[in-house]
């Protein structure tokens, strides 16, 4: 009990959500430098691939390894998990980030972290179809309108006449998005009889090695190890094994609501880090608004959930005082 007292603190809960989309969104501008530390141009997207493929290996395998310390039963899994283990891991992870690595080449960090945040207006779609505990409100419709709307916007050239749009790039991005919310649904249902941590474990191992056979078929491959490059490959690993990891402790103990509210600050974080490091702008009044709507959006399809949850806690802790309110109601 009082572990999960202090993993349902709703500061703790603000802590450890914010550093986990603050991993996230430092994602956008480390694989752009990345692309530049290993010397792989714009055009070489099997070298991408297999970039991609050994920072998810890496990663896999440090949850892995992580999840046997903790007396997770690594290798214990049967032929039918197995199989929908590989299935998740050549979709969430192999498919998803082919997409993603190629747009995010072909787009700057600020309009990808913008961009891929549709991944939670999807989610909010999909779940109305899937879930009926879960159906559209007209809080979140008006959420998920307000942040596609910060989506199109960030697509105008400054002067907001001209409409800069490629396929390739944001398009991509936001493909990736959407893979991502569709295959979100299948691994939900997969933790139902496996440990958390072992499904994503597997699934970046599983697609990270899908990533590295296919980009190395087709001709990547990667070089220019160097004390810097090596030591940004590995951050990549660990900020995807570290926030993954710690989002899933935060979601052991609390509701969904109350941890995904906070990710309206991915995108927030994404932008302003690219504009850092890349040196890329986001001061122009229309990525700024663009930032707002989107993490708007964000905040509103959630924060339903995040009243309830508070609701709750409260009713917990002071359980007279919420009779007697619920009375004089």
């Amino acid at each position: 009990m009082e572990k999960k007292a202090i993993y349902s603190n709703a500061k703790f809960v603000a802590l450890i959500a914010t550093v986990c989309c603050l991993l996230w969104g430092s994602a956008y501008p480390s694989i752009k430098i990345g692309y530049v530390l290993f010397d792989i141009s714009a055009e070489d997207i099997p070298s991408k691939f297999v970039f991609a493929g050994y920072r998810f290996v890496l990663a896999g395998g440090i949850l892995l390894l992580a999840a046997r310390a903790f007396s997770v039963k690594v290798f214990s899994v049967s032929k039918s998990d197995l199989g929908r283990l590989l299935i998740l891991g050549l979709a969430q992870t192999t498919l998803q980030y082919i997409f993603f690595y190629i747009g995010v080449a072909n787009t700057t960090g600020v309009k990808g972290a913008i961009m891929n945040a549709t991944t939670t207006f999807f989610s909010v779609l999909l779940a109305h179809y899937v879930y009926k505990n879960d159906r559209l409100t007209g809080n979140k419709a008006l959420g998920c309108l307000i942040g596609f709307a910060g989506v199109i916007l960030v697509n105008f050239n400054s002067d907001l006449l001209n409409f800069s749009f490629r396929f390739t790039g944001e398009g991509f991005v936001i493909l990736a998005a959407l893979v991502f919310a569709v295959t979100a649904i299948y691994a939900k249902r997969l933790t139902r009889t496996l440990d958390v941590v072992l499904v994503t474990g597997y699934s970046l191992l599983i697609g990270g090695i899908g990533l590295t056979v296919l980009g190395a078929a087709a001709g990547g491959e990667v070089t220019h190890f160097t004390p810097a490059s090596s030591g940004l490959l590995l951050y990549l690993a660990l900020l995807s094994s570290a926030a993954f990891t710690l989002w899933n402790l935060l979601l052991k103990y609390n509701k969904v609501g109350p941890v995904s509210v906070y990710n309206f600050l991915i995108p927030i974080f994404g932008a302003i880090l690219s504009s850092i490091f890349l040196g890329e702008e986001i001061w122009e009044l229309k990525n700024l608004v663009a930032l707002i709507l989107v993490s708007y959006g964000i905040w509103r399809v959630n924060r339903e959930g995040f009243r309830a949850s508070r609701r709750e806690d409260a009713a917990r802790r002071h359980p007279a005082g919420m009779e007697q309110q619920q009375g004089r109601a």
